[in-house]
């Protein structure tokens, strides 16, 4: 009774009674099975709360009204949650990878990612956040008295560091656990992609409202924003651009989402796929869009990168962002000791860098803010 919901499963779907299941056993719960229970510790973690003052694109300065890194953190489980209903996938799984996707992402997004990699590779170390991510969920969150992090499924586990990339067994042996040879499960699959899809539209909505981005710009960069505007300007001409902006919006998440579905349900019907073990062992991901419909997301890619995120007022907000996590970073260096108690009692153990980075990643932009201010006097 407790896993009535696997009746409703493709065969290519992960069942919770198949899971690998946690690092420390656990009894079952009488109500929630496996994913649900991991999905739930996602919610209540310290991690995940601290999405709200991540960075996705603009920072609070701009407005409290443009997107969070939790406020897409949330778009992408809806958007996974539907392409999991339409494919039959596990509906729990899919909402967990999707919430716990990036709660590895240091402060101000991928620049903060940017500029911690670097710097770490001047000790011959990386920062990587899906690496950062299992490390949150497996050491850093300290929540029950029987097991150090959340002890999620392997599944979850797993599909933390392979959602969005490989890795190669031969650089990153200590990941060998989680199948670095064979292609994850499509639910964790599915979280890369719907990623994709949140983030192009989101961005392209959060720089029209910006005004950094005018419709005339989007029109003539993004080729399928433009095809599916034609036909609702045509349509709703008398209604404010801002509504017709919306709704050639809402048309183009639409069409990609799609795509995905009919892309991917097709594909695995092509191949023949009907288990885990067969979506494991194929040499390429499934969950992908049609060839058309990649290209045309490639150019939404595009045009935000050359019109959005290389706009010199974001631009001038990155390098404020660059400046003071380098002198953090150099500061804690040479002051250790300025790190909190139970931070700087890590150093005994693993390397200064790793620590100071692991710190840094931690933090809110908010609370790197106040850091830069209180040490460095920014």
């Amino acid at each position: 009774m407790r896993y009535w919901k696997a009746r409703h499963l493709a065969s290519y779907a992960m069942r919770v009674e198949k899971t690998q299941g946690r690092r420390f056993p656990e009894p079952p719960h009488p109500y929630r099975n496996e994913y649900e229970r991991d999905r739930d510790r996602i919610l209540h973690s310290r991690a995940f709360r601290r999405l709200e003052n991540k960075t996705q694109v603009f920072t609070r300065r701009y407005s409290d009204h443009f997107r969070d890194r939790l406020t897409h953190t949330l778009e992408v489980a809806q958007i996974s949650r539907t392409v999991a209903g339409a494919l039959g996938l596990n509906s729990d799984l899919v909402e967990a990878l999707a919430l716990v996707h990036d709660v590895g992402h240091p402060p101000f997004g991928h620049t903060g990612e940017a500029v911690l990699d670097r710097l770490m590779r001047r000790y011959g170390d990386r920062f990587d956040h899906n690496l950062h991510a299992l490390h949150i969920v497996e050491h850093f969150e300290q929540k029950y008295a029987e097991f150090p992090g959340l002890n999620l499924t392997f599944e979850v586990r797993e599909g933390i560091i392979k959602h969005s990339r490989s890795y190669d067994p031969d650089e990153f042996p200590e990941l060998q656990e989680y199948r670095l040879g064979e292609q994850p499960p499509l639910e964790a699959q599915l979280i890369d992609v719907a990623d994709e899809i949140a983030y192009n539209c989101a961005d392209l909505d959060d720089g029209y409202e910006s005004k950094l981005l005018t419709l005339k710009l989007i029109r003539e960069g993004v080729p399928l924003f433009d095809r599916l505007y034609r036909p609702i300007e045509r349509r709703y001409a008398s209604m404010p651009e801002k509504l017709r902006f919306n709704e050639a919006l809402k048309r183009v998440m639409d069409t990609l989402v799609t795509d995905v579905i009919d892309a991917t349900r097709d594909r695995l019907k092509k191949l023949g796929v009907r288990s885990v073990a067969k979506v494991r062992s194929y040499p390429q991901r499934l969950v992908v869009p049609r060839p058309r419909l990649a290209l045309e997301n490639k150019r939404v890619k595009e045009f935000l990168f050359r019109r959005l995120y290389s706009h010199p007022e974001v631009r001038a907000e990155r390098q404020k962002i660059v400046t003071a996590l380098e002198r953090l970073f150099q500061y804690f260096m040479k002051n250790p000791r300025s790190l909190p108690p139970s931070t700087f009692g890590r150093t005994l153990r693993e390397p200064v860098h790793r620590v100071v980075c692991d710190y840094l990643a931690g933090m809110t932009d908010r609370y790197l803010q106040g850091r830069y201010a209180k040490h460095l006097g920014g």
